[in-house]
């Protein structure tokens, strides 16, 4: 059996320099091509994603995380216009010229080649990637393994130095096909092939994330673990002391859920709650 492929000592801190570092997630509106996007006006499109940037950032966010959220249902990876990677390229494309934080892509469903093709595009740092080995049942039907094409295309778009996070058991689905492997083992095959981060969540957007579920991926481990979803004031500390950083969205949001406006007093809330155990 070959070994694990090495790993950088600490991906997370090497990209964001402080510990359990918490990305904000940009919850991008419905894009050209989606249902909800009724005479869609790109401009007014870019402009309320980087206010939602600037939002986060000045809350003290230490990461940016871009998602075609508007675009439901989600589409398969293969299904997926260009015309949503070029939106979203110019999306990330402004935030970062507005923004000093790192940041990263999340294009839905599983589209790792289109998120790595928009961060080669934006120069961001990162794509989050939510089944990256195996396969599993989605609200989209049945969702294989991104790893083998999506590694071989960062590679030939000369973009090795962006860092893939990925899930090891993604939200929003059943994961029966892969029931007789346990958790650890499902996290070594996610690191196997050539994760850099891992991300534990609970069973859909804004849901908690069990601490026996990080606790269950730990020990197959040997990269960091974020938290995907269900970070708030109160979970903080148990949830953090548990992981390595988390993404927080739904909380950010007037609404609690990622139709709302992100409020940079509750960003501020949390982010001082974190800085006492960081």
């Amino acid at each position: 059996m070959l070994d694990q492929p090495p790993a950088s000592s600490n991906p997370l801190r090497q990209l964001f320099s402080v510990n359990k570092p918490i990305i904000g997630m940009v919850h991008v509106k419905p894009l050209p091509g989606s249902p909800r996007a009724k005479a869609v006006d790109l401009s007014a499109v870019y402009d309320a994603a980087v206010e939602e940037a600037l939002r986060l950032v000045k809350g003290g966010v230490d990461g940016l995380l871009l998602e075609n959220a508007g675009d439901i249902p989600f589409l398969k990876p293969e299904d997926i216009g260009y015309e949503t990677v070029g939106a979203m390229s110019v999306v990330g494309d402004r935030i970062r010229k507005e923004t000093r934080v790192p940041l990263g892509f999340n294009i839905v469903a599983n589209a790792a080649r289109a998120s790595l093709a928009c961060a080669r595009s934006s120069n961001a740092d990162f794509v989050r990637v939510n089944q990256w080995a195996n396969a599993y049942v989605a609200n989209e039907g049945i969702i294989e393994g991104a790893a083998p094409r999506a590694l071989r295309y960062r590679s030939a778009i000369g973009g090795d130095n962006i860092l893939v996070f990925a899930d090891v058991h993604v939200k929003h689905g059943s994961h029966a096909i892969v029931g007789d492997r346990d958790l650890s083992e499902q996290t070594r095959d996610v690191e196997f092939f050539g994760a850099d981060v891992l991300i534990a969540t609970g069973n859909r957007t804004g849901h908690a994330a069990e601490v026996e579920e990080i606790e269950g991926i730990r020990k197959g481990a040997t990269r960091p673990i974020l938290v995907g979803s269900g970070i708030t004031p109160d979970t903080a500390e148990t949830l953090l002391t548990a992981a390595d950083g988390a993404i927080v969205g739904s909380w950010f949001k007037d609404t609690n859920n990622m139709w709302g406006v992100v409020v940079p007093d509750k960003v501020s809330r949390l982010m001082e709650k974190v800085q006492r155990f960081r």
